[in-house]
C-alpha cells in the first residue's frame, strides 16, 4: 500500500519512520482559489520505504505526522522547503525540526542558484523526473497510479540527493554554512505575516506619507478579509486597484466607483462601505504616525566602478570555492561594502566574510588587485 488514508496506518508508518536517521518530505497542494493552501498529499520516505498520505481522506487525523515532523531525533529533508513548511506551520502551529533543504545545500555545494529538483535528481541520483503532471488537480479523488508514482518520485530520489550533499558538506567542512541558512527556515517568524506590514510588499510608486498611510490600512484590511474569507488577496482586491484607491482616497461611494478595476456594485455594496471606512480611519490618524517610505540607498559619486570590481571578485570567489554567488553576497551587499567598510550585511559576517568580505575590503582599498592569468583565460588575485 503506497497511499495512507486512515489514522491508524499513518500512526504505524510514522512510528516506523521514527527510527530512521532522516525522512524526506514533500507536499502537493492547491492554492488558486483560497488564501490558505489546501494540503492534498504528503509524501514521506525513510531510507528504505516511501508512502503518500491522503490529508483529504474522511476522518483522518494528521497528528501522528505532525508529531514526527516535530521529533528532534529525525532529520526532515525537503527541497525548496519554504512553501511546504508554511503549510505545516499553518496546520500544526509548529515548524518541522531539524531541517535540511537540498536546494540550499546545493547552493552551498556549488550547484548554482536555486537549482531545481529535476536537475539535482539528474546530477546526484541519475534519475529523470517526469514533470508532465506538474499542474495536475491533486484535490481530485481517486488519484491514479501514475499520479502517485509521480508524487513519490519527489521523495524517493531526494534520499540519494540528500546523502550525497551531506557527504560533500562533511568532506568540505561546510555543515556550519548550511546551518546558518536552516536557522532562518526554522524560525517561525519567517512564516508570520503581520497585516500591518503587508503594504511594504506592494512596491508603492509614491512616497507621499498620506498615500502610504491609506495604502497601509487598505492592505491590512485586504489581508484580514482574505484570511477570514479564505480567498486569494487578488480576489478581494487587485494590487493595482488597491494602490489606485490609496492614491485618490475617495470619500464617497460615487467617487470610489470611478476607480478603475472596481465595479459600481462593489463600490456601493459591503466592500465599498468597508473600504471607505478604512480610508476615513487612515486619514484620521495623526500625521506623526503616518509611515514613510524606506529611503533608497544612494551610492556616493564614483562608487559605481568599485561595485563593478566587487562583482567580479564575487564571481571569482564563487567559482574558486564552488558556492553560489547569491549565497555569498547580494547586489545590496556589494553596494553597502563599497560605501562603508563597516557595512552590517551578511557578506561581512561569519564564513562569508572569510571567503569574500575580507578580500572585498582589500580590493576596495587597493591592497589586492585583479589580473588575467598568462593564458588570458582566467582571473587571479595579486598582491599590491
Amino acid at each position: 500500500m503506497t497511499m495512507i488514508s486512515d489514522t491508524d496506518s499513518l500512526a504505524a508508518f510514522c512510528r516506523h519512520l521514527k527510527d530512521a536517521p532522516y525522512v524526506t518530505v514533500d507536499t502537493e497542494f492547491m492554492r488558486e482559489k483560497t488564501y490558505w493552501p489546501i494540503l492534498c498529499l504528503v509524501q514521506l520516505a525513510g531510507p528504505d520505504d516511501a508512502k503518500a498520505v491522503d490529508p483529504l481522506a474522511p476522518g483522518i487525523d494528521l497528528q501522528p505526522l505532525f508529531d514526527l515532523l516535530a521529533d528532534p531525533s529525525v532529520l526532515k529533508v525537503f527541497h525548496a522547503a519554504r512553501q511546504d513548511i508554511e503549510i505545516f506551520h499553518h496546520l500544526s502551529g509548529a515548524v518541522p525540526t531539524p531541517l535540511f533543504d537540498t536546494q540550499v545545500a546545493a547552493m552551498v555545494c556549488g550547484f548554482g542558484d536555486s537549482v531545481s529538483y529535476e536537475t539535482l535528481a539528474a546530477q546526484l541520483a541519475r534519475a529523470r523526473i517526469d514533470k508532465s503532471l506538474r499542474f495536475t488537480d491533486w484535490a481530485q479523488r481517486p488519484l491514479t497510479d501514475r499520479q502517485l508514482h509521480y508524487a513519490l518520485a519527489d521523495v524517493t530520489h531526494l534520499r540519494l540527493a540528500y546523502e550525497k550533499l551531506q557527504s560533500r558538506l562533511d568532506r568540505d567542512g561546510r555543515a556550519e554554512w548550511l546551518a546558518e541558512e536552516m536557522a532562518i527556515l526554522a524560525d517561525p517568524a519567517t512564516y508570520l505575516q503581520d497585516p500591518e506590514e503587508i503594504w511594504r510588499r506592494l512596491k508603492p510608486r509614491s512616497t507621499s506619507p498620506r498615500f502610504l498611510m491609506v495604502l497601509k490600512e487598505l492592505a491590512a484590511w485586504r489581508e484580514r478579509e482574505a484570511r477570514e474569507r479564505d480567498l486569494p488577496r487578488q480576489r478581494v482586491m487587485r494590487d493595482e486597484t488597491l494602490m489606485e484607491v490609496a492614491a485618490h482616497a475617495p470619500a464617497t461611494a460615487d467617487d470610489l466607483a470611478r476607480t478603475r478595476g472596481l465595479s459600481k456594485g462593489a463600490a456601493e455594496g459591503r466592500q465599498g462601505t468597508a473600504v471607505l471606512e478604512v480610508i476615513q480611519r487612515a486619514l484620521a490618524t495623526p500625521e506623526a504616525k503616518w509611515p514613510e517610505a524606506a529611503a533608497k540607498p544612494v551610492l556616493p559619486r564614483g562608487l559605481g566602478p568599485v561595485v563593478d570590481l566587487l562583482r567580479v571578485l564575487l564571481k571569482l570567489k564563487s567559482d574558486k570555492h564552488d558556492v553560489a554567488q547569491r549565497l555569498l553576497a547580494s547586489t545590496a551587499d556589494l553596494e553597502a561594502i563599497a560605501a562603508d567598510d563597516d557595512a552590517d550585511v551578511p557578506a561581512m559576517h561569519g564564513w562569508r566574510r572569510q571567503l569574500f568580505g575580507e578580500d572585498a575590503l582589500k580590493l576596495k582599498h587597493g591592497h589586492i588587485g585583479l589580473a588575467l592569468a598568462e593564458d588570458g583565460k582566467a582571473l587571479r588575485l595579486i598582491e599590491v
